[in-house]
């Protein structure tokens, strides 16, 4: 009979683990140190200037620009997206921690630079919709393809734009946002307002009710860091239809959204069994 494992990492253990150790086995490194404290680009989007700090006697990290901040099991559970139960195991397995999916960056040089954007054309970018179930035609309607440098070299993706002109950017190859990140707000002037994680959650509803398009405004996540600011755009409508990750990440952003509008529904009943509604639609057999 196979032993079970009893030296599992405890929370009170986990915490000890050092912040910036933790963050250099994916590659990030400060950009200058002190004694008390360390400054590092944001392991959650791309940024030119610095404004992730660690301080070095607390062993705790704050996010300027996202406006959040924690222990090192709050940044595991961030980067993953994940629950405190799977952070642990990512810190008591330090070889996970090259698992992340990170977007590459340069340590020294410049950011992100966005060479052009145009309608999404690229046959390398429609094999990868189609391998993710979504049309060209709808992807269309919300992003676009975009062309960037980084490390000198050039890149594409399909890029979702935000509410502050940055971009989320996915191909076959990359996951990554040119900054600043933020939140994506479409408007049709609907009295229903969508909610979603991503741009694959966003594309997978419009392809699953294509009149959606005209029917609802959605408000895209694009990071859970920001649902607190959620919220505030409720006001002007009469249902909200909450379409999170059934993780415990999103099950707990679902919780708070639910709380914070009388008639915000939970739709996520329709993906039950699969994390995400991408998941979902490109298991459904006739997705």
């Amino acid at each position: 009979m196979k032993k079970e494992r009893t030296n599992k990492l405890s929370c009170e253990k986990a915490r000890s683990v050092c912040t910036v150790q933790a963050l250099a086995k994916p590659g990030h490194f400060p950009t200058r140190q002190t004694e008390k404290e360390a400054w590092f680009l944001s392991p959650f989007r791309s940024e030119t200037q610095a404004s992730f700090k660690v301080s070095l006697t607390l062993n705790r990290w704050y996010d300027h620009g996202a406006g959040i901040g924690g222990n090192v099991i709050d940044l595991v559970c961030l980067i993953k997206q994940c629950s405190v139960k799977e952070a642990l195991m990512f810190l008591d397995n330090e070889t996970l921690f090259f698992s992340f999916q990170q977007q590459p960056r340069s340590k020294k040089g410049p950011g992100i630079e966005v060479m052009d954007v145009k309608p999404i054309t690229h046959p390398a970018l429609l094999a990868y919709l189609m391998s993710r179930k979504i049309r060209p035609a709808v992807a269309r309607l919300y992003c676009k393809e975009v062309h960037f440098r980084l490390n000198g070299k050039n890149y594409f993706a399909i890029g979702l734009e935000n509410i502050s002109g940055g971009h989320e950017l996915r191909n076959k190859f990359f996951k990554g946002s040119i900054s600043p990140k933020d939140i994506t707000f479409l408007r049709n002037q609907c009295p229903n307002l969508i909610v979603c994680e991503g741009m694959f959650d966003l594309l997978s509803l419009a392809s699953h009710c294509p009149t959606l398009s005209k029917g609802a405004d959605f408000l895209v996540l694009n990071s859970v860091a920001f649902i607190k600011r959620v919220p505030d755009y409720f006001k002007n409508y009469s249902t909200v239809e909450l379409y999170l990750d059934r993780d415990s990440a999103g099950k707990k952003a679902t919780d708070f959204l639910l709380a914070s509008h009388s008639k915000a529904v939970d739709r996520s009943v329709l993906y039950s069994g699969f994390k995400d509604i991408n998941a979902w639609w490109t298991g459904k057999p006739d997705g």
